[in-house]
């Protein structure tokens, strides 16, 4: 009986902070993404026609975020039945808005006012003996373009 107390208290810390740690990783998030709204992240393997010369520098943001205990237990649960994993989709969220937030953070540096051909590389860190996710990093990487100064 001790020991499913112990279980149920965890479990409940583990939602709690991690909801928590969560909800004020978002806040950041959405401030700093207002901040940046100005120097766009594109896609395109090409930048639209540009009429002055520029410089170009490739830039990059990196981040690793740990998997909470509540989440590692209800990803535990979905493996059983099967499913999406949506404790784990807000997770890859977070990540990717912040490592394209690092990477517009070091272009935004080198007076960057656009970053185009954006992509995404993802890998999880494993840890236990049953090789459970215990962190996702994503890097975000793309070519900044520098206006060229006249002087």
């Amino acid at each position: 009986m001790i020991d499913l107390i112990i279980f149920v208290s965890l479990l409940a810390l583990g939602y709690g902070f991690g909801r928590h740690a969560e909800k004020k990783h978002y806040k950041s998030i959405i401030k700093r993404e207002k901040q940046y709204s100005s120097l766009p992240a594109l896609t395109a393997k090409t930048p639209t026609m540009l009429s002055k010369p520029n410089d170009s520098h490739l830039v990059v943001g990196s981040v690793v975020i740990s998997v909470d205990y509540f989440k590692r237990f209800i990803s535990a649960l979905r493996n059983l039945v099967g499913g999406r994993v949506t404790s784990y989709e807000s997770l890859i969220d977070r990540a990717r808005r912040e490592a394209v937030l690092r990477m517009k953070a070091q272009a935004k540096e080198m007076g960057a006012n656009l970053v185009f051909n954006t992509k995404f590389e993802t890998a999880s860190i494993y840890q236990g003996r049953r090789h459970q996710v215990g962190s996702v990093e994503v890097l975000a990487y793309g070519t900044a373009i520098i206006p060229m100064q006249r002087g």
